[in-house]
């Protein structure tokens, strides 16, 4: 008996000796390969004349565009050795989204991270995922956004001028107002409601009821602290990085339309970038975007409680079946609008 347990630990011992240098030379291994990465990446860019690309959008600092744009910015500088630097404009400071997006057709501005609703304003199919409810999870809408369809779309912009680069995030969007609870649409009845300049929100909210104004966010904030708007809609991470809690004491969880945001470059930017930089470029994005959708599920519960201990009303159980069957027009208007994405999505949603 004894012998034979004197034979097993030998044994073990004889395999955790063997396995310590298995696992040792593949650490060494591994630290070669990435040092043999890093050195192959400089010697890629080496060549490279500098260039500096203008990234900008239109919220602050606190915001997750801005979150996406830092964390692009610092793998794309990593990756290039340097040779491609990355200048971020936040807060507006080159247009709005609209503005921003013109310039980089025309080359003024080199890209951003813009909302999928204005983005839709050049590519009319990318408002079908504006259509409200159409997403029933976030997870959902990453598979349409990362899968085939979804770079269909982004392959559209091209036909503008745009490059489509990745798919980031605006998040789902909920209601607040400066005046009353909002339970069901009949709530909603004669607010004025700033949307995005898309028709598809503009629609939406008019069959919710309310008085659906389209409105640049950098003249809905104005409009709010002037009270000639009653209130807007947006994901938890804009009205807390807003502080709109200041002007809109109510809120609700309606999560009626689920907004992608786009890493898009103008394409005379794009088109001065060698090919190996265009490849750093589009897989930086696409991490960025994939980091921002994670710090934002992080961060939504803490947001909420802020927004609540700042004394804002939250409701967080609406009348979902009123909401969902008001807007059943806005699908018969603008379903055949879209091709065969609407239909595609929803198969792929099953």
């Amino acid at each position: 008996m004894w012998c034979m347990l004197w034979e097993h630990f030998c044994t073990l011992v004889h395999w955790e000796h063997n396995n310590m240098k298995t696992f040792a030379r593949s650490t060494l291994a591994l630290g070669i390969s990435l040092a043999l990465v890093s050195a192959a990446n400089a010697a890629d860019f080496a060549d490279m004349d500098p260039v500096t690309l203008r990234l900008a959008h239109v919220v602050n600092e606190q915001d997750g565009f801005h979150i996406a744009a830092t964390k692009f910015e610092e793998l794309v500088e990593e990756r290039t050795d340097g040779k491609v630097d990355i200048e971020i404009y936040p807060n507006a400071t080159l247009g709005d989204e609209r503005t921003l997006l013109e310039g980089m057709q025309i080359g003024t501005v080199d890209m951003g991270v813009i909302t999928n609703g204005p983005v839709a304003n050049f590519v009319e199919e990318m408002a079908v995922f504006e259509l409200p409810f159409l997403f029933p999870s976030p997870e959902a809408a990453y598979a349409v956004l990362d899968g085939p369809i979804g770079q269909e779309l982004l392959d559209k912009l091209s036909e503008v001028n745009l490059k489509g680069m990745a798919y980031a995030e605006r998040g789902f969007r909920n209601l607040t107002n400066s005046e009353r609870a909002v339970n069901s649409p009949e709530d909603l009845d004669g607010l004025r409601i700033r949307v995005m300049e898309n028709p598809v929100y503009t629609d939406t909210f008019r069959e919710l009821g309310a008085n659906a104004i389209p409105m640049a966010w950098t003249e809905a904030l104005t409009a709010m602290q002037q009270g000639t708007i009653d209130g807007q809609e947006n994901p938890v991470n804009v009205i807390h990085s807003f502080n709109l809690d200041e002007t809109q004491n109510y809120m609700t969880l309606s999560r009626h339309t689920y907004a992608p945001a786009i890493f898009v470059m103008g394409m005379p930017a794009w088109n001065q970038l060698p090919e190996n930089a265009q490849e750093v470029l589009l897989a930086a994005a696409q991490e960025a975007a994939e980091h921002e959708r994670q710090v934002n599920a992080e961060m939504e519960s803490e947001q909420l409680q802020a927004l609540r201990d700042a004394g804002m009303e939250i409701n967080d159980d609406p009348d979902m079946e009123a909401f969902q069957a008001a807007v059943a027009p806005v699908y018969e208007k603008y379903g055949e609008q879209f091709g065969d994405y609407l239909p595609r999505i929803q198969e792929a949603l099953k």
